[in-house]
């Protein structure tokens, strides 16, 4: 799949989102990646302005509670990430100098870093040349390539698979990293791709097949409504709305219609580290 097409494609065709900004910073990077996870870039990024006025370093981040960084992180979902951003900063702060680390290897060492947001740091914030996936890289790459209507399962091969397109310097090979994440996102997309805009419609292998519908076997996500999810969601929602951000242990979403679920919604925020119980009341962690 030559590089030129989407190198040229990407010029004329990005979006202008903050953290393409040259001069925003790894930790903008790294706040806007964990923020960016499952969530789309729409309710991103006012949280994402919100959370760098308030926390502009790694270090005012972790000079913070985690219970701030949990009432911050507001309505994104996941609040797991919040929590692991928080820790991230501290190691940040006591083991980088309160600089995000280069490297892939140091920014996988950190909390809640996986192989995805260590390379795209290291790539869109420092300019290293490594192959960045996600799922509309993986779709794109599907199709072009593979002649698939739909990606499979992410794998160490889709790395394997990006980094045999990539150009030689760093600099393009980072343009053509965003542009596949781009091209999947606003053309490529999953269910009506715009093939006409594409710039790989030429060499698409899928588009020389007819377009054949090869499945989709890819991990569903569960149902949110009615979810443990949702009910998590809730307890949490409550403890940030509360002007102490304490509610009595029983009146916890009290009117909740399924009272088992309402128990383990509370019992597994706690076992995850995002609610604390005491004296019979539950509160954002400290």
């Amino acid at each position: 799949m030559p590089a030129l097409p989407l190198i040229e494609w990407y010029a004329k065709n990005a979006r202008d989102l903050p953290w393409r900004d040259p001069s925003f910073g790894a930790w903008g990077v790294l706040v806007s990646e964990f923020m960016l996870q499952q969530t789309p870039v729409s309710r991103v990024i006012p949280r994402l302005e919100e959370w760098l006025k308030r926390w502009p370093t790694a270090t005012a981040l972790a000079d913070s509670s985690p219970a701030d960084a949990v009432r911050q992180w507001a309505n994104l979902g996941y609040p797991r990430r919040a929590l692991w951003l928080h820790q991230a900063a501290v190691e940040i702060r006591d083991q980088h100098g309160g600089a995000v680390p280069t490297e892939v290897t140091a920014l996988l060492a950190l909390s809640g870093v996986g192989d995805y947001t260590a390379r795209a740091v290291a790539v869109f914030a420092y300019g290293q040349r490594h192959p960045v996936v996600d799922t509309n890289t993986r779709r794109v790459l599907a199709r072009a390539i593979a002649g698939r209507s739909q990606p499979g399962n992410a794998s160490r091969r889709d790395l394997d698979d990006m980094a045999a397109i990539l150009p030689d310097d760093d600099e393009s090979a980072a343009i053509v990293n965003a542009a596949a994440m781009e091209l999947g996102a606003v053309v490529c997309t999953a269910r009506n791709p715009r093939c006409e805009m594409c710039p790989l419609a030429d060499i698409c292998a899928w588009r020389a097949e007819g377009y054949p519908d090869t499945g989709d076997d890819r991990r569903k996500q569960a149902r949110y409504e009615g979810s443990d999810r949702q009910a998590r969601g809730a307890v949490l929602k409550e403890l940030r709305d509360a002007t102490t951000h304490v509610v009595a242990l029983e009146d916890v979403i009290a009117d909740w219609p399924d009272a088992a679920q309402r128990h383990r919604a509370i019992d597994s925020l706690i076992a995850d580290g995002l609610a604390e119980v005491f004296d019979g009341m539950l509160q954002l962690p400290r």
